[in-house]
């Protein structure tokens, strides 16, 4: 199937998605007290988030640059650099679904002269971590609130884990067990073309180097206490968004609640195939907060559309921002960025070999 045809595909399941949801968040509401709530709110508290929002992508960056520095084996990793990618990366994804997961290791690469290949791989491993951070922080919760979770989830069935814990496997084998990839590339692929085995032969080894941090204990600690860190940032916006709407003296919502719609929203985006979670977002918050907490469908979704929105604006705004400070032309394929990135010159790629970089 062509690029183009795939584009076209992608956004047109996105496009039918988004109205489906919208329109089942919008169908029962009455619009003038939808925008008289959203009026009403206090924005503060919303102005308030902002700075939260951005440092969590802050340690985001950092996170990155811990899982970069065994793979690359250098400590000088800028995080303004990394930083500048994550959003990039957070900017293309509410535009374009799951865009920013080619982009942000091609911003990166780019500008810092390094594999592209080794790059992508650690945000495959970063989304290994988000599954199982999210899965442990569901889990908690599910421990001491089991009646909400279930209740905003009434659909819930075991066979969901299936997914996450095949992404987990495989993402082990890649990590601890490589034999299994040469064993199969050397046996299938090498008796029906050299040439194509020593070119994936070639990729996995720049790939595997992406992978390094699962095999690096030391870093653990420092990987742990910075995830932690990330989904509480991401947490503390939610809870401050309560006053925005005096939820927390109308409703007696706490830091405790914030974190079960944290815990759904995660959920909606790891699901959704929508730019920036449109549509899936509102619809999995509205209905978790009218069920658990008796909330009107109006103020849910009021609620749901500014937190929303709040975070889509600074993704937007700062990743805007730093793709003009890459000076990229155009968002390209991914045939165009591994092409790009992977035939670097000879000259270069020896300045790279004398510093231990592929």
């Amino acid at each position: 199937m062509k690029e183009g045809t795939k584009t076209f595909l992608r956004f047109t399941i996105s496009i039918v998605i988004i109205i489906a949801s919208l329109y089942y968040a919008f169908k029962d509401i009455n619009f003038r007290e939808l925008l008289r709530i959203i009026v009403n709110a206090d924005y503060f508290w919303i102005i308030l988030s902002v700075p939260v929002i951005t440092l969590s992508h802050w340690v985001r960056a950092m996170r990155w640059k811990t899982m970069l520095e065994p793979a690359l084996k250098k400590k000088s990793s800028s995080v303004w650099n990394l930083f500048s990618a994550v959003m990039i990366g957070y900017a293309a994804n509410c535009v374009i679904p799951r865009g920013g997961e080619f982009l942000r290791p091609y911003v990166y690469s780019r500008r810092e002269k390094i594999s592209f290949t080794t790059t992508f791989a650690t945000i495959i491993v970063e989304r290994f971590i988000d599954v199982i951070t999210l899965v442990l922080l569901f889990g908690a919760v599910f421990l001491f609130l089991s009646d909400k979770v279930i209740q905003a989830l009434p659909n819930l069935e075991p066979n969901y884990v299936i997914v996450p814990v095949s992404i987990i496997f495989g993402v082990l084998i890649l990590s601890f067990y490589p034999p299994f990839i040469k064993l199969f590339l050397r046996i299938i692929i090498k008796p029906i073309s050299v040439k194509l085995f020593d070119k994936l032969n070639e990729a996995f080894e720049k790939f595997l180097k992406g992978f390094a941090i699962i095999r690096t204990p030391s870093q653990y600690l420092r990987l742990i206490i910075e995830s932690v860190g990330i989904w509480f940032l991401y947490t503390v916006p939610m809870f401050l968004m309560f006053f925005s709407f005096d939820f927390q003296s109308k409703f007696h919502l706490g830091f405790n609640d914030a974190t079960v719609l944290i815990i759904i929203s995660g959920i909606g985006a790891t699901i959704a195939p929508t730019p920036g979670a449109i549509g899936v977002y509102h619809v999995l918050i509205q209905n978790a907060m009218v069920k658990l907490y008796g909330i009107s469908p109006e103020e849910a979704l009021a609620y749901a559309t500014l937190t929303h929105a709040i975070n889509y604006l600074v993704q937007v705004g700062i990743g805007g921002l730093f793709f003009l400070r890459e000076n990229i032309k155009k968002i390209p394929q991914m045939g165009e960025i591994t092409q790009e990135l992977e035939d670097v010159p000879n000259d270069v790629n020896n300045g790279l070999n004398s510093h231990n970089l592929n």
